[in-house]
Order: C-alpha cells, then structure tokens, then sequence
C-alpha cells in the first residue's frame, strides 16, 4: 500500500502510543461519506504522560503549533482546538488538529471506550470516533448522509470494544 502523507501522520501518532481518536472529515469517510480533508483531527486524552507521547510524535513530524492558542494543557482543556503545521518532507505542509474536549459531546475516557478501529493495511489497528459522537462533534447538517454512509455496509470494517 502507497502510503499518503495523512498515513504517515497517523503512523507517527501510532507509533507514539498517541492515545487518539480519528475524528472530522478523514473519520467520516471510514464510515462511507464522501468526505475530503486535507488535515488529520484528532480528539486526545489530555493527561500529562500522553502530551508527552504527543510532543515526540509532533517532533518526529517535525510539526509546529500554528495560530493560536498555543500547544498547552490549559487549553485543552478550555475545548479550544490547537493546530499544528507538519515540516517534515514526506508529510510538508499537513495540518493537524488536536482537541480533547467539546461541547456536546462526551468526555474522552467515554468516547475511548466506545471507539471502534479499523484495520488499515500496512498500517495496523485506528481507533475512531465513534459514529454518534462524530455526528456531535461535527455539528453539520450532514448528519443523515454520516448515518446513511455507516449502514450502506462499511462499518463491518470496524471491531467495537466489547
């Protein structure tokens, strides 16, 4: 598999042991809507040993805050989204968002626990968000396309915790 600059983004966090859930418009399309998105969002657990994992893989992608507020806990936890551009070569000029809070929408720990993954060849296991809760956390009239999108028969792409 050719891996695209949003693999390679996705497989820094992985390989960081980044305590994520893929969210927004690449997270929509894994549930059948055609969604495009240049940019990786990405719902975080905000404790301090798992910034730190997030801090190495931001290194690795040689990723820089951008705009503001800048990459701090204190706005995390305020539900504000921090934005990050990546420099590194192969992922040059990805943009990637974080946020571990938002309104309505539950607390990380409940969307961890009902987060379903898929498998992604050469890649290994995604954790997502789960449907209902992206469909919250978008907050966008595309709503029944999202739902329609997971029925059509993708969705047994996914392993839901038991």
């Amino acid at each position: 598999m050719i891996q695209t600059p949003i693999h390679r983004v996705l497989s820094a966090i992985r390989k960081h042991e980044v305590k994520s859930l893929l969210m927004g418009g690449q997270a929509c399309i894994f549930y059948g809507a055609a969604e495009f998105s240049r940019d990786t969002d990405l719902a975080i657990l905000a404790d301090s040993d798992n910034l730190g994992r997030l801090t190495e893989a931001l290194r690795d992608l040689e990723a820089e805050a951008i705009a503001v507020p800048p990459f701090e806990k204190k706005y995390l936890d305020r539900g504000h989204s921090i934005h990050f551009s990546c420099r590194r070569a192969d992922v040059k000029r990805m943009r990637l968002d974080v946020m571990s809070k938002m309104r309505g929408v539950a607390a990380f720990p409940s969307l961890w626990d009902r987060r379903p993954t898929a498998s992604i060849p050469g890649m290994g296991d995604l954790d997502l968000m789960a449907l209902p809760d992206l469909v919250a956390a978008k907050k966008t009239q595309r709503d029944k396309g999202l739902a329609d999108g997971a029925a059509s028969g993708r969705s047994e792409l996914f392993r839901v915790p038991g």
